[in-house]
């Protein structure tokens, strides 16, 4: 049994849980989970990756199988310990005074000891099924961390977790353009790019860099050179300032007038059954107004 408080349930912790389970006991033949997100993918119709979390890949590179439960019982056999300890653990803690996370770490080793010597039962099969970790902490850092792939651009630029990482020029880089690169993020904050294990020398461009106050309020140049950029706006010529119209268009009378609109049309059949009706009438109609009419026989429009 391993146990930790930790601030929430994710793949980092229980790398961290996993190192310390496996530097104590050894290598299990399999671990037995619910399906939870990190030990298994929820979507069943992802065609990304190989369909395995970060936690289920760690577990496939140190041979040991992971199975979760798929019934109410098995389901009901992994959550029952979990009750028992939510229950004892309470009262254990409340008893001890402890109240804060640092303090409830260092009490559950002694816990742990004394609830397996109390409630612990003696396998069927003798014998420890556990296998040695053979492993050197520098192998075993590299598989308990996030590991992922980026295309490298013709730039020798990939991005990862909202930076732009810009790989330096060197002879193995040069090809690397249109190929994956591996990432390691290591829990402790290192990252890596390697190309099939070896090193890659990087630098970091932070596209989310944001200037601080208390950075432009140290700089001692800033007021020097706003008064400069004022001065010199001060000298320019003022802009001149265009009224009404939004362009120096002129209209030249050679374009077509386009298509008569539907107030064009009105007057003109106006006129012409006005015309048939043997009136005489001007029609005088200026830009932007409407058009105005003289008629003399005035006993015609009355009819």
């Amino acid at each position: 049994m391993e146990m930790q408080f930790v601030p929430s349930e994710t793949t980092e912790a229980y790398f961290a849980a996993l190192e310390r389970y496996l530097g104590q006991h050894g290598k299990p033949v399999a671990f037995y989970s619910d399906k939870h997100t990190v030990f298994r993918v929820a979507r069943q119709d992802t065609h990304e990756g190989d369909r395995m979390t970060q936690f289920g890949r760690a577990l496939s590179e140190l041979n040991i199988e992971i199975i979760c439960a798929n019934s109410s019982q098995a389901k009901g056999r992994v959550e029952r310990a979990n009750r028992t300890l939510q229950d004892r653990l309470v009262k254990e803690l409340r008893l001890a005074g402890i109240s804060d996370m640092a303090a409830g770490n260092a009490f559950l080793s002694g816990f742990m000891a004394d609830h397996n010597l109390r409630f612990a039962k003696a396998s069927a099969a003798e014998g420890d099924a556990h296998r040695p970790l053979n492993l050197p902490p520098c192998r075993l850092d590299e598989i308990l961390c996030w590991r992922d792939r980026r295309i490298v651009s013709a730039q020798l630029t990939f991005s990862y977790d909202r930076r732009r990482i810009i790989l330096e020029e060197t002879e193995l880089s040069r090809g690397l353009a249109g190929k994956y690169v591996d990432t390691y993020a290591f829990p402790d904050g290192r990252f890596e790019a390697r190309w099939k294990g070896m090193p890659l020398p990087y630098r970091v461009f932070d596209k989310e860099q944001r200037v601080v106050h208390t950075e432009i309020v140290e700089n001692k140049r800033l007021s020097e050179m706003l008064t400069l950029v004022k001065t010199m706006q001060e000298q320019l010529p003022p802009r001149p300032v265009r009224v009404g119209k939004r362009s120096n268009y002129q209209p030249t009378g050679r374009k077509p007038t386009g298509r008569p609109s539907f107030v064009d049309k009105h007057i003109a059949a106006r006129e012409a059954r006005l015309a048939g009706q043997g009136c005489d009438v001007e029609v005088s109609a200026l830009p932007g107004q409407a058009a105005s009419r003289h008629v003399d026989d005035i006993s015609t429009l009355q009819r």
